[in-house]
């Protein structure tokens, strides 16, 4: 599978969103809610994307304990969510409680990935928190637990993911944020990668917010990073 683009919606208000679905390709059907447009305008935004035909992907990171996690499971899966983020730090009975709510809402049931390490983390960061794996280790070992925990992939740096791959296969998510087109500013991520890294070393999904939304020109952004995808998945494929 050609690995997709799900556009960031990291914007104040939902005012902002019908705007920027006008400048973007038709033809792009993922975004992604995060906690700054769900804090401001709750599950309306959800139904507001669904109702266009859209494919959510829900990033509320849910870290609670089990029954928490997965009553939230079970709403957001309600409301038309397709794809949602829990912490893998969470612990192996909420992964689990996460899982079966999902697997509870039927065939067309969301799917879950597991956040291992925020990109915005480095190790300096993993000294300060007491984590005495390397990043690289910690990847490894969380999603070995969601994956026990039947969750269906993970949310990792790019820099993790061909490792992901070796160790798991092809079948896990690996959903990939942290990117940026050669040149773009890096703003508070401390490790990105390029959308063509990204595919060569097996994303699924590529998580791209301000490289589109705050383009002078988003459409003309989206095409080029969709060329990149398209040469890199290219050169990827047998």
């Amino acid at each position: 599978m050609k690995p997709e683009i799900i556009v960031a919606l990291d914007v104040p208000n939902a005012a902002a969103v019908p705007l920027l679905l006008q400048k973007l390709p038709s033809d792009l059907t993922w975004f992604k809610i995060g906690l700054e447009l769900f804090a401001a305008e709750g599950p309306d935004i959800v139904r507001l994307l669904a109702g266009q035909g859209k494919r959510i992907f829900l990033d509320l990171k849910f870290h609670d304990i089990p029954r928490t996690v997965a009553n939230a499971v079970t709403s957001a899966g309600k409301l038309g969510v397709s794809l949602m983020t829990v912490h893998a730090i969470g612990g192996r009975t909420m992964l689990q409680a996460a899982a079966e709510a999902a697997q509870a809402l039927g065939p067309n049931r969301p799917r879950l990935v597991a956040v291992t390490t925020l990109t915005s983390l480095n190790q300096d960061d993993f000294g300060d928190l007491g984590i005495q794996r390397t990043v690289s280790e910690q990847a490894l070992a969380l999603t070995q637990l969601a994956l026990d925990c039947k969750i269906d992939g993970v949310v990792t740096s790019v820099h993790e993911t061909v490792a992901l791959r070796r160790k798991f296969g092809s079948t896990p998510l690996l959903v990939t944020p942290g990117i940026r087109p050669a040149g773009a500013d890096v703003g508070d991520q401390k490790r990105v990668a390029t959308p063509a890294l990204a595919v060569e070393s097996g994303a699924s999904y590529l998580v791209i917010g301000r490289p589109i939304v705050e383009a002078a020109d988003p459409l003309a952004a989206t095409r080029a990073i969709q060329a990149e995808i398209d040469q890199a998945f290219a050169r990827r494929a047998p």
